[in-house]
């Protein structure tokens, strides 16, 4: 197996070597290991391919940090097509929330997911896709 040099905070260190050690996981290598096999299969799921998707993503980040609002707005204009909607907020007192509403296909969705999880600063980024090509809210019992 090959042993790969990972650069990360010390706050995250130390919270990725908690989540072992609570979870069971045999050390920090068996964590990033688990996590990086289901961050590669988020988008693999062939269920999902070439159907309609609506898609929610969220971006937190410091509202002192104007370069990831600046990104934000360009990935907003570079991807005209695919976001339906974006709203920008305030939460409490140090902190932008970005939401996007997105419709498209998963391949347009994962490589806008992508770009926004590169984005230098931002603090979280969580995203849910879901088909609407066939919804049908009485059929989810």
């Amino acid at each position: 197996m090959a042993v790969v040099s990972v650069s990360m905070p010390d706050e995250l260190l130390e919270r990725l070597d908690q989540f072992a050690a609570e979870h069971g996981y045999t050390g920090r290598s068996e964590v990033v290991r688990e996590a990086s096999r289901n961050l590669l299969g988020e988008f693999e799921d062939t269920r999902l391919e070439e159907r309609d998707l609506m898609g929610i993503v969220t971006v937190l980040f410091d509202y002192e940090t104007t370069s990831v609002e600046e990104r934000m707005m360009h990935l907003r204009h570079e991807h005209e097509s695919l976001v339906a909607s974006n709203f920008h907020s305030h939460v409490g007192n140090h902190y932008c929330m970005e939401l996007f509403v997105l419709e498209g296909e998963l391949e347009d969705i994962s490589a806008f997911v992508g770009k926004i999880r590169a984005t230098k600063d931002a603090l979280t980024v969580d995203y849910s896709v879901m088909p609407v090509d066939s919804f049908d809210p009485l059929a989810q019992g």
